[in-house]
């Protein structure tokens, strides 16, 4: 094999940094028209600001907060060499792009989640994504809600009985157990099976959902151009967990499709058990019934809408109810309050009640824990949209195509729209000025909200509700300093430790 001459090396080398060179300063350039005014940290080339955020996943948070404290509530940063990002928690951009029916494209960082979510309704836009929401919407409806009531009890039971093994214990960590309730809530709402994951505890779905969670986020905010990740380890850890994921979605679903093929041979349109019961429907079974432009959902459809789904009502309402428990447990005045509540509603037999769709909903003042639980540590960190257009706001012009990061984690935490931000305070929400209602989005808002927020609201009531009938929670001993991070969800990166007894009336 013939050597290459160092000097045809050199002149490569002279000549990519030179059209790499080239390409940024083309990129400063458009600063001379596009967001002349708006502050940022300054980039390092090739990196950008990517060092800044170098320390995984807390290290993003807590890099973005700092950013802008430093620059202001619109800020500008170069996540890579040849890009530029808008991070906001101005509350009229927020508003702008919430509002908005043109700016509903997802971020190019949402373009991560594909291999997983493929064009389902969180990462899809125009046509595709209007007419998955169409079809999707009445799959929420109360009447359709009340059916996974039984679900939320039967698996908030085994989730009692889990925690019984707990009582006493001057600590325990509470999450990986939550997250194994909500996984296996999700699992038989979504596809009609039970994986009993609170008895088996290592869940291969678990592990390999947790795997996507923590790769995204580096991915996000990684110096390394996209071009270069399939020579990454993440990419096989990637691959490697989409494998399991994709596997038991798509035996679900081809069994499910079989089902239903067998109820339409012999006339019924009851899916039914082997003892001739009916079955309730899960979310599956009303996409299989739906079709677009009078065709039914292909496999593709199906399993990126049921792994969407699997998603976003798992480790969102996991972390919601784990972060709910903590602030119950660091707050006695508000735990007497909720039990003062559970015994108007139940009497005095609160271990043995099951709540019923009606009784979930008149649990107001558990609604306004659960509420600014999730001010204080929105389940979704921060939410993106892709620029439809050229857009002018306050006197700049930001270009088509630019991402723009909306920053709720921080923008709840805001003293001019939430005195005290730092206090937990529940009772600020029943009288919550409506004057700004693009202010609170642990939801998101505006045409792309979370479809499937009252089922998450149901099964957070219906859990946290069943957790502290049964036992009074307390801070852990030592108290439990927890560690925030942005992943594709908030976690605290060394758990989240309580300490319970038994409840006594």
């Amino acid at each position: 094999m013939m050597d290459i001459p160092i000097w045809y090396i050199v002149i490569f080398v002279f000549l990519f940094v030179y059209i790499a060179l080239y390409l940024y300063m083309l990129k400063i350039k458009d600063r001379t028209k596009y967001m002349v005014n708006v502050p940022g940290p300054t980039p390092i080339f090739p990196f950008g600001n990517t060092l800044d955020y170098i320390y995984g996943s807390t290290g993003v948070l807590r890099g973005l907060m700092d950013s802008l404290k430093q620059y202001g509530e619109t800020i500008v940063v170069n996540p890579g060499s040849f890009d530029w990002a808008i991070i906001t928690i101005d509350y009229d951009f927020n508003e702008l792009l919430f509002s908005s029916a043109v700016h509903i494209q997802k971020p190019t960082q949402y373009d991560f989640l594909h291999g997983w979510l493929g064009q389902g309704l969180l990462t899809s836009y125009g046509a595709h994504w209007k007419n998955h929401r169409r079809v999707i919407t009445p799959a929420f409806h109360f009447s359709i809600l009340q059916d996974y009531i039984s679900i939320f009890n039967a698996v908030g039971d085994k989730f009692i009985e889990k925690l019984k093994n707990e009582v006493g214990k001057d600590s325990m960590e509470i999450s990986k157990i939550v997250s194994l309730c909500t996984l296996d809530v999700i699992c038989e709402a979504a596809m009609g099976v039970k994986i009993n994951a609170l008895e088996e505890e290592n869940s291969k779905y678990i592990k390999s959902v947790k795997t996507l969670c923590s790769i995204m986020p580096e991915r996000a905010f990684s110096p390394l151009n996209p071009f270069f990740y399939p020579l990454t380890l993440n990419y096989f850890r990637e691959k490697r967990a989409l494998k399991v994921i994709h596997k038991l979605v798509e035996e679900v679903i081809s069994k499910r499709i079989e089902d239903h093929r067998r109820m339409k041979n012999i006339g019924s349109t009851d899916l039914t058990d082997e003892f001739g019961v009916r079955k309730r429907k899960a979310f599956l079974d009303l996409l299989l019934e739906s079709s677009i432009d009078g065709k039914l959902l292909s496999m593709q459809e199906l399993r990126d809408e049921v792994n969407t789904f699997m998603f976003e009502g798992h480790d969102t309402v996991s972390s919601a109810i784990t972060f709910s428990l903590l602030m119950i447990s660091e707050h006695p005045e508000v735990q007497d309050k909720l039990i003062k509540e559970q015994l108007e509603i139940f009497g005095s037999n609160l271990t043995s009640v099951t709540p019923t769709y009606k009784e979930l909903n008149e649990m107001k003042y558990l609604d306004l824990v659960i509420k600014e639980t999730l001010r204080l540590f929105p389940s979704v960190p921060y939410f993106g949209r892709r620029l439809a257009q050229d857009t002018e706001f306050k006197g700049n012009l930001y270009p088509k195509g630019i991402n723009v990061m909306i920053f709720p984690f921080a923008f709840h935490r805001n003293p001019k729209y939430f005195p005290e931000p730092e206090k937990f305070i529940p009772e600020r929400f029943v009288d919550l000025s409506s004057k700004y209602p693009y202010a609170y989005t642990p939801f998101s808002a505006g045409p792309r909200n979370c479809i499937g927020q009252k089922f998450a609201m149901l099964e957070m009531l219906s859990t946290i509700s069943k957790v502290v009938r049964n036992f009074k929670l307390a801070p852990a001993r030592p108290q439990h300093q927890i560690q925030l991070a942005a992943e594709t969800i908030l976690i605290s990166k060394n758990g989240v430790k309580i300490s319970i007894e038994n409840r006594t009336y």
